[in-house]
């Protein structure tokens, strides 16, 4: 008997005409390995929810749901709580949402384990704790640490812990990986894979990436709006994808392996950055001494009209505060700026600093968490030209129709009256690049915008801001931890560690040729698609 068996499942939501489910049939065998594939919205989380047990009251199904040869649907409530950890076991996309900030590791572990084995000794809650941390690369000194004390790398391994704990029959990963850089990225799936591999579970890897499906997945299968189009060996459906999705998808992936299109050439820089400085204050018990976290320190760059460059690293190494130190966001200790020919930084206060700042914007990585959730997205894009006095609420009407349109959101009468959470992934991203880009800057800032999107609308956002690159001659820097993409997008690449930039060149010379211990391991932990051989083990 197989492991999970699907049989037409459909799932439909309490108020929802349409099914988020539609007809999908699918096995899993012990040991296996399965990657569930396809852009946002397809239905992929719904899939786990339903396999968990774990869909909202009053949704509906329909077909065969078995996981162990139990359907979750059917269980009551004390069975279901030992199918949830001891038959099934998921990896969150974000570990803090399994996490209690208010308990510390070994409470964490504590907790699951007294939970499920309840006859066990403290000694052996104690031992198990211990070889759990030692198998996903868990210092001991961690089990008195508190979440927050724990990096986006160390939260991960413990969530991996935590579902590992109980070896289930199936471990479910949603998106284990999204927030992570590429370096930490593979170690996260190192450790996963390997207590899988030890354990003889079975794992399904729900992940938009086609690169991560391809390294660590045998078989693969592909979701669209709620229906499986395509499934298969990993190796038959990136060499020969049958389905306009999953071609569409393989096309977006091989992204990454690309070039970057020429740059414009120019007489000046359009922006000068000379050893720069961010640091960040530091508790300290003695009150007349200082500490500082020298998170950028002595950065140098030009940038010309029409260029981008790409700014990499490991998680920590001061890509971000570079770009919230560049555009004010956070104060500089020393070093200078010159946009246009004018220094920014000697220029505090009033309407011509005003001007300059209003040349350099930025774009967030969440770009839900930067728009006013209450305003609309008329209203979002209309307050930067009342702030610098740009355009009337009566004449800036004309302007906001004009920004939506070259962020192809249209027709762009149909989005005026719509909040941001109206709006999926990446038209809240196009709304973010259409607020940046309606103050008319000649720089712009991107700070990891592509890492929330699926690979489809990674290629969309990138096409859209090479696009917009060069009808207006803008300037980008691009901040990014998957130095494929950077090599792909990039016309020049500069790796930071520790503040530092220790390398820079084109990007796919850093990703064949890297030289520095830092560019080296960003290139080895870059996700490829395999083309020939088997997937890493």
């Amino acid at each position: 008997m197989a492991l999970l068996h699907l049989d037409k499942l459909t799932i439909r939501y309490p108020q929802q005409r349409q099914p988020a489910l539609r007809d999908v049939s699918l096995t899993l065998e012990s040991g296996d390995r399965l990657a569930l594939v396809g852009p946002s919205g397809c239905g992929k989380s719904t899939l786990a929810r339903a396999i968990m047990g774990l869909l909202p009251q009053g949704s509906t199904g329909d077909g065969v749901l078995q996981v162990a040869g139990r359907d979750p649907r059917n269980l009551r409530l004390q069975h279901l709580r030992q199918h949830r950890g001891a038959t099934v076991g998921l990896v969150f996309q974000d570990p803090m949402t399994r996490l209690n900030p208010l308990l510390t590791t070994w409470d964490h572990l504590l907790d699951l384990l007294a939970a499920h084995r309840p006859h066990w000794s403290r000694r052996r809650y104690r031992e198990t704790a211990h070889t759990l941390l030692e198998q996903v690369g868990m210092p001991g000194r961690c089990l008195g640490q508190y979440p927050h004390q724990l990096s986006g790398g160390m939260r991960q391994r413990l969530g991996i812990a935590l579902t590992m704990g109980l070896e289930p029959a199936l471990v479910i990963a949603d998106e284990p990986t999204t927030s992570l850089d590429v370096v930490v990225a593979a170690q996260v799936m190192t450790a996963l894979s390997n207590l899988c591999k030890q354990q003889g579970t079975a794992l399904l890897l729900i992940t938009h990436d086609l690169a991560l499906a391809g390294s660590w997945c045998l078989r693969m299968a592909v979701l669209f709006e709620g229906r499986l189009v395509e499934t298969g060996p990993v190796q038959q459906l990136l060499a020969t994808p049958q389905t306009p999705l999953t071609r569409a998808l393989v096309s977006a992936a091989r992204l990454k392996e690309g070039q970057a299109s020429p740059r414009h050439n120019s007489t000046r820089p359009l922006l000068q950055v000379t050893g720069l400085r961010c640091w960040h204050a530091l508790p300290c018990p003695w009150p007349w001494r200082s500490r500082w976290l020298r998170a950028v320190d002595g950065i140098d760059l030009n940038l010309e009209a029409g260029e981008t460059i790409g700014i990499v690293g490991a998680s920590g190494c001061g890509k971000s505060t570079l770009c919230h130190g560049l555009a004010g966001l956070l104060p500089l200790r020393g070093g200078q700026v010159i946009l246009n020919g004018q220094a920014v930084l000697q220029r505090r206060g009033g309407q011509r600093h005003r001007q300059l700042r209003r040349c350099l914007q930025m774009v967030f990585q969440d770009p839900l968490a930067c728009l006013n959730p209450a305003m609309t997205v008329a209203e979002a894009l209309l307050d930067p030209l009342l702030i610098h006095g740009l355009a009337s609420r009566r004449c800036g009407r004309e302007r906001v129709l004009e920004a939506l349109a070259a962020v192809a959101l249209t027709p762009p009468e149909d989005f005026l009256d719509r909040l941001p959470r109206q709006l999926s992934g990446g038209q809240q991203q196009r709304l973010a690049i259409a607020r940046a880009l309606i103050l008319k800057p000649s720089v712009l800032l991107c700070d990891e915008p592509l890492a929330m999107l699926d690979a489809v609308t990674q290629k969309d956002m990138l096409e859209l801001l090479q696009g917009l690159q060069h009808r207006l001659g803008l300037g980008m820097i691009f901040v990014t931890h998957d130095l494929g993409i950077a090599a792909s997008f990039c016309h020049r690449v500069l790796v930071l560690d520790r503040g530092h930039v220790v390398e820079e060149g084109p990007g796919d010379v850093l990703l064949t040729h890297p030289r520095t211990r830092a560019a080296r391991q960003l290139a080895a932990a870059c996700p490829k698609l395999p083309r020939t051989g088997h997937p890493a083990a």
